[in-house]
């Protein structure tokens, strides 16, 4: 079965890895799951991460962030999804919990948060919300 939406899927796997307090996760790898996952780790909501090329496919493995006991990403959801693309201007950009959590966007610059892409002047597809 082939998979439709790879970012949903990286999203649900991080979500059930903190549910049931695992210190990381291991999925395939792509570009765009690299990169969501590097905003993830500059805005501190992941420890780390690293890219394992073996037997002809690269895997990309999360470590995940706690504190007290307790997960450090408390929402994660996807916005635009391949049967509804969500696209907003630079002004549109949606705020999380007022300016506290972050939106992850792709823009023509690359995969970035909605403050950087509003101080870049660019508005993209709203790929996630992470608080």
């Amino acid at each position: 079965m082939s998979m439709t939406d790879p970012i949903a899927d990286l999203l649900t796997r991080i979500r059930n890895a903190q549910s049931a307090r695992k210190t990381e996760v291991s999925l395939a790898n792509s570009r765009v799951k690299t990169a969501i996952v590097k905003v993830l780790k500059d805005e501190g909501f992941v420890s780390d991460y690293r890219v394992a090329e073996g037997a002809g496919k690269a895997t990309l493995t999360i470590e995940l962030k706690y504190y007290e006991g307790r997960p450090v990403i408390d929402r994660l959801e996807r916005v635009s999804r391949p049967g509804l693309r969500v696209y907003r201007g630079k002004n549109e950009l949606p705020k999380v919990l007022g300016g506290l959590g972050t939106v992850i966007v792709s823009t023509p610059k690359g995969v970035m948060t909605d403050r950087e892409a509003r101080a870049a002047g660019q508005g993209g597809e709203v790929l996630c919300i992470v608080a």
